[in-house]
């Protein structure tokens, strides 16, 4: 590790690497993966434990798989039932390579345009096998009775998505992680009534045991009783989730947070890409402070429905139906023929803000601006017959005008970007181990499939091929190194950990100062929105880390926690959460200063083409920043692991 300190705020450490993935043709490397895999026989299953935080797809389905293939597994969530976990709100559709329409789709393709989708920051071999098991998924679902939409004769039917040309996308109506989830749930539950999986509902991890350098267990708050308790096992496998809340708006559940991955994180374990955030671009416009979070309308509705705003911006008060054609803007379409409507999220996103910016938003001002522009499905209406819209998207439908009082089969949807999915989370090898032995990360939690920008519907994709495929075929190689040695509950290393959450708990509530939590997440939110997302700068950044700074200085100096620990207490497990927030914003932000470059919707104003596009610079920036926790009050580490492409040209992206 170098000495010296670069910008004044991180070093850099040794390169990183992969060393799992097999060499050879990429289309090999999956099946000699699993067959040099060492096995672990069935009666040996019976004698090895993991502990598996978090219950959404990936989580479910690698705890149904490990269940039923004959481990121990205890499932925490801090809901109060696996089904409430977050991959329940995904609405769109789940992608697979299994061309079904005839149009070209293959396995190289979704592997194609995932790397590309990601503006070329992600890791060949992951991808591929992504890709590779896509079809398996469906399959899988199907069995469990999941209630795809089919076309008139039977068939499974699919819709297209952003960012591709091909339809590939399966989807239940506008609630496709709900059936999704509900069949991973019900795998789950069999593995619970069979006794080989434990579940332990309403228990938030707030600790990661490591002895000698391996994960042994977590320690965990029962978040009715307040208790403290110690989990041990053979292995540990995070599958939290996201860290989307870190800007306090999101489409995220109000209860997603990052600190099973962060105090990981702590512990050893590098954070790859904190600053890949995603920016969804159908989301309800926020209409005013008293917000707590927004509401995601599925992409999916990007292939019948309409972009557009007025072309002058004295139009922008009028009735949207009053607006003749010839003076409405579709600027997707105008900017990118070949793509028009279903252009990836990132620049979806980016130039809803700049029609905004430009004074031709819609809706209602916040803060003397108008966030909104026009989602429009007059012409599919024209064309399909309301019926028909109504049979693809009524739920959605129903849903915006809840929320908003508006019919949107009369008057055009008002739409805005939104922090949504984040691509960051921790690093992993292609066995999807992180750096500390023994803790394995899955879906959203790990850094490894998307880059700097997801294409939509491959969230639920990679939750379930983690889930159900990858880590039960990875994870047995180490499992297979047991019997471990035992661990008791007075060893060292957990008597501390288990102390250090108890003296955590009592700091918090001890502080006994004049702000809520809430204030000081929405300041946070705040810094992160304006200066570490759709657009950064240099100058920015840097005025973010400060204000940071300070922020949770004061957090620690000034913050209310009400109530008492030994009970249930929102206050206490939000407090927790932010603290965490707070720590993990500065990172991102370091981590967004350190790349000087524009990616996927990670668009820093100094890198861009003569027509305002993400300008990437591979020569300097085509790696994986994996950062390592430098200690309290201490800059962090920067290791890099190159990115190389020897099945993919690395190019410029456009969807023009």
């Amino acid at each position: 590790m170098t000495d010296m300190l670069i910008e004044g705020l991180y070093r850099e450490g040794e390169p990183i690497s992969d060393t799992k993935a097999p060499a050879g043709d990429i289309s090999q490397k999956w099946t000699s993966r699993q067959f040099e895999a060492a096995l672990v026989n069935p009666a040996n299953r019976r004698k090895l434990s993991v502990i598996i935080v978090g219950t959404g797809l990936a989580g479910a389905a690698a705890g149904a798989t490990m269940g039923e293939a004959g481990y121990n597994v205890k499932s925490f969530c801090y809901q109060d039932s696996p089904r409430r976990a977050h991959s329940i709100a995904a609405q769109g559709g789940i992608n697979a390579a299994k061309n079904y329409k005839g149009d070209g789709d293959s396995v190289h393709r979704l592997f194609y345009d995932t790397v590309k989708g990601g503006d070329y920051r992600s890791r060949e071999t992951n991808v591929y096998r992504l890709a590779e098991v896509s079809a398996n998924i469906i399959d899988q679902c199907v069995a469990q009775g999941v209630p795809f939409a089919r076309e008139y004769g039977g068939l499974l039917d699919n819709r297209s998505f952003g960012g591709v040309q091909v339809s590939r996308t399966f989807y239940a109506r506008g609630q496709t992680g709900q059936q999704l989830l509900i069949g991973a749930y019900q795998a789950l539950e069999r593995q619970i009534a069979a006794g080989t999986v434990q579940m332990y509902a309403r228990h938030e991890m707030l600790e990661l045991i490591v002895v000698d350098g391996v994960a042994r267990g977590i320690i965990a708050r029962d978040l009715v009783t307040g208790e403290i308790e110690t989990h041990l096992a053979d292995a540990v496998v995070l599958a939290s989730g996201g860290y989307g809340n870190v800007f306090f708006l999101s489409t995220n559940a109000m209860g997603s947070n990052v600190t099973a991955n962060w105090r990981a994180h702590r512990k050893g374990a590098y954070f790859g890409n904190p600053a890949y955030t995603q920016i969804h671009p159908t989301c309800i416009p926020q209409s005013g402070e008293h917000q707590s979070k927004l509401t995601l309308m599925s992409e999916s509705l990007r292939n019948d429905g309409r972009i557009w705003v007025p072309k002058r911006a004295e139009d922008c008060d009028k009735d949207p139906r009053e607006i003749p054609e010839e003076d409405r803007d579709y600027y997707l379409e105008r900017i990118y023929p070949g793509f028009g409507n279903l252009v990836p999220r990132d620049i979806a996103s980016r130039q809803a803000k700049n029609m905004c910016d430009e004074g031709r938003g819609v809706g209602p001002e916040v803060d003397g601006v108008r966030r909104g522009v026009y989602l429009d499905f007059a012409d599919a209406i024209g064309r399909l017959g309301e019926e028909a819209v109504r049979s693809k998207y009524g739920n959605l439908f129903d849903m915006y005008e809840r929320i908003t009082g508006e019919n949107p089969y009369e008057v055009p949807m008002r739409i805005y970007p939104a922090v949504h999915y984040t691509m960051g989370g921790l690093w992993v090898d292609y066995d999807l181990q992180s750096t500390i032995p023994g803790l394995f990360v899955t879906g959203e939690a790990n850094f490894s499939d998307h880059g700097a920008n997801r294409l939509g519907a491959s969230a639920l994709m990679q939750g379930l091929a983690d889930g159900y495929f990858v880590l039960p075929n990875t994870i047995r190689d180490y499992l297979a190194k047991g019997p471990f040695e035992a661990i008791g509950e007075d060893h060292p290393a957990v008597v501390e950990a288990h102390q250090q959450v108890a003296d955590r708990v009592e700091r918090l509530l001890s502080i006994n100062g004049s702000r809520t939590v809430d204030s000081f997440h929405k300041a946070l939110g705040k810094i992160m929105w304006e200066k570490c997302g759709m657009e950064r700068t240099e100058e920015g950044l840097r005025e973010a880390i400060d204000e940071i700074r300070e922020l949770r200085a004061e957090f620690w100096r000034d913050v209310r926690v009400l109530g008492a620990a030994d009970t249930l207490n929102q206050s206490l497990e939000k407090a927790g959460r932010v603290a965490d927030f707070l720590e993990l914003g500065e990172l991102m932000c370091i981590d967004a200063l350190h790349r000087r470059e524009s990616c996927g919707g990670h668009f820093r104003a100094e890198s861009q083409t003569e027509d305002g596009e993400a300008l990437r610079h591979d020569d300097e920036y085509a790696y994986v920043a994996a950062w390592e926790w430098g200690g309290d009050d201490q800059p962090p580490v920067l290791h890099k692991e190159d990115l190389v492409y020897e099945f993919i040209e690395l190019k410029q992206r456009s969807y023009k």
